[in-house]
């Protein structure tokens, strides 16, 4: 789910990016705040943070003492993607397994969508391997799919994960499975 959520941060500028009246240039500190929502990637009560849509504020700088850095205090409104349980979205498939596939979706790298969730399609173990079902619809690397969101957890640090959502997804329900997004199969005439 997409959301406009309103964001309080504290951005780091070495004192010498200050001007000569001691103040920071607010490109600087934009630049810095960009940088530090992009390190951080997301948060479990936000989400992803997608695009910062508005600057509030910006506060006084406040110098800490000798690390030669001073701290401004920022408020802005930011767009957000939060994954939630029993939500719709299309993913790509990209990896095929017999257990299953995984997923991306937009910033969401970590979805994994498990054979038993894809009630009549059968697993084929081929150089490409490939889940088909009887009306011969294919779900393998590359293919857009349409999914449920079965739940999602909030990971802070696992693997080579780090701030990041894992999801789960089925197949089970109407409208979904694979879906072509190049336009209709019918002859044009």
């Amino acid at each position: 789910m997409f959301g406009d959520v309103e964001v309080c941060s504290t951005v780091r500028i070495i004192a010498e990016n200050l001007d000569r009246n001691g103040l920071a240039p607010q490109r600087s500190i934009i630049t810095h705040l960009l940088k530090d929502l992009l390190n951080m990637k997301a948060s479990k009560d936000h989400g992803y943070f997608l695009a910062v849509t508005n600057l509030k504020s910006i506060g006084k700088g406040e110098v800490v003492n000798k690390s030669g850095e001073v701290l401004f205090d920022v408020e802005f409104n930011c767009r957000t993607f939060m994954p939630m349980k029993g939500e719709i979205l299309q993913g790509v498939v990209h990896r095929t397994f017999r257990h299953g596939v995984l997923l991306r979706c937009g910033p969401v790298k970590y979805i994994f969508l498990s054979a038993r969730k894809m009630p009549s399609y059968q697993y084929i173990s081929e150089e490409n391997p490939v889940f088909l079902n009887d009306e011969l619809a294919r779900i393998e690397n590359n293919v857009v799919v349409r999914f449920s969101v079965l739940d999602v957890r909030w990971i802070e640090k696992m693997w080579d994960m780090r701030r990041d959502f894992m999801m789960l997804a089925s197949l089970v329900g109407d409208s979904l499975g694979p879906i072509s997004l190049c336009g209709s199969d019918e002859l044009d005439l």
